[in-house]
């Protein structure tokens, strides 16, 4: 299999600089910034050549790369050569999926192995069975937002379990995997939806209020920033990068499922799975996406984690989120005991 090469030829100095304006007076408005004009201008500042590689011989992991955002990332990576597992919990559905990237993309590598991220045994039996030295890429696609309160066998909420302690402890139990890949990265898919929240462990497993499944989405996509902030400091002497991003608005399964009404109404300015995916192939595949670790990304740019001051967190805020993470992940001490400094 060839794998795929650019084409296309960088715009001019001129077009590039017009789109740089219009993007810091429209994006602002959010609307135009998270939709699919969005993409497009930002699209225009983009280095077609950034993803012109050959990741022959690196092996990618992708949470929930059935459908959505983690199926065009596999894709994405499976056009250039890498060895490509679909991490899913529906086996039927995984081994559909790698079925049709290995028809579409004409390589041999992708596969499937059943993980359910908020299962920590499913999490145990994966890591422990997984072969092979190295983990080049491990993308934490696979997210819920389920519109009632669930609990899992862990004793935790669904919703932070999958996007957040589940994710953790994969990435722990991986670690070694990590480290023995050269430049390694692991890219959290985040959401704008946590500029809305400031980052809060009280309650957060939605026992003592009313759930709100959006609510609780928001707060773990917060979480998964301030996360990546702590997990790119104490893996920053294991040459592993740790990335969050932010896709914009997507037109995806999850989407639609999910949050109906909002899809209803902005259904004809989405983005398609494709869009939304390319910054975290950017970050897993490009020579730029092993720099800069412990930032959050959107369109190939380092944003801002905040825009509203009231959202903004504290030290001690940091400290009491990692300690809670602590408790509810097993294992996660050692990182702690390793680390030079707190989060």
């Amino acid at each position: 299999m060839s794998r795929a090469r650019s084409t296309a030829r960088r715009p001019g100095r001129l077009l590039r600089s017009a789109a740089a304006v219009l993007s810091r007076l429209l994006d602002p408005t959010i609307v135009m910034s998270f939709d699919r004009s969005g993409f497009l201008r930002h699209a225009i500042n983009f280095d077609p050549a950034d993803l012109d590689v050959d990741l022959t011989g690196r092996t990618c992991l992708v949470t929930g790369g059935n459908s959505g955002i983690g199926y065009a990332t596999a894709a994405g990576l499976a056009q250039r050569g890498a060895t490509v597992w679909l991490l899913c919990r529906n086996p039927e559905r995984g081994e559909d999926a790698a079925r049709k990237l290995r028809a579409a993309t004409g390589s041999r590598r992708v596969h499937c192995a059943v993980l359910d991220v908020a299962d920590f045994g499913s999490i145990r039996r994966f890591a422990r069975d997984f072969g092979g030295r190295a983990v080049d890429v491990l993308v934490h696609n696979a997210g819920v937002l389920p519109d009632r309160r669930e609990e899992t066998a862990d004793g935790n909420e669904l919703t932070l379990a999958t996007n957040v302690l589940g994710p953790l402890l994969l990435t722990r139990l991986l670690l070694p995997k990590l480290r023995a890949a050269r430049h390694a990265r692991v890219v959290f898919v985040s959401s704008g939806g946590m500029y809305a929240k400031r980052l809060s462990v009280a309650d957060a497993q939605w026992k003592e209020r009313p759930f709100d499944g959006v609510a609780a989405y928001a707060q773990t996509k917060r979480m998964q920033v301030v996360l990546v902030e702590a997990l790119a400091r104490r893996l920053a002497a294991d040459g592993v990068a740790v990335h969050a991003m932010h896709p914009g608005w997507a037109d995806t399964p999850a989407v639609r499922t999910s949050l109906p009404r909002f899809h209803a109404v902005t259904r004809l300015i989405l983005r398609t799975p494709e869009q939304a995916a390319d910054t975290v192939l950017w970050l897993a595949a490009s020579a730029a996406g092993a720099g800069s670790s412990g930032c959050f990304w959107f369109d190939r740019a380092p944003r801002a984690t905040h825009l509203l001051k009231r959202t903004r967190e504290t030290d001690a805020d940091r400290r009491a989120f990692w300690a809670f993470c602590e408790e509810r992940v097993p294992g996660l001490r050692s990182l702690s005991e390793a680390a030079s400094s707190a989060p």
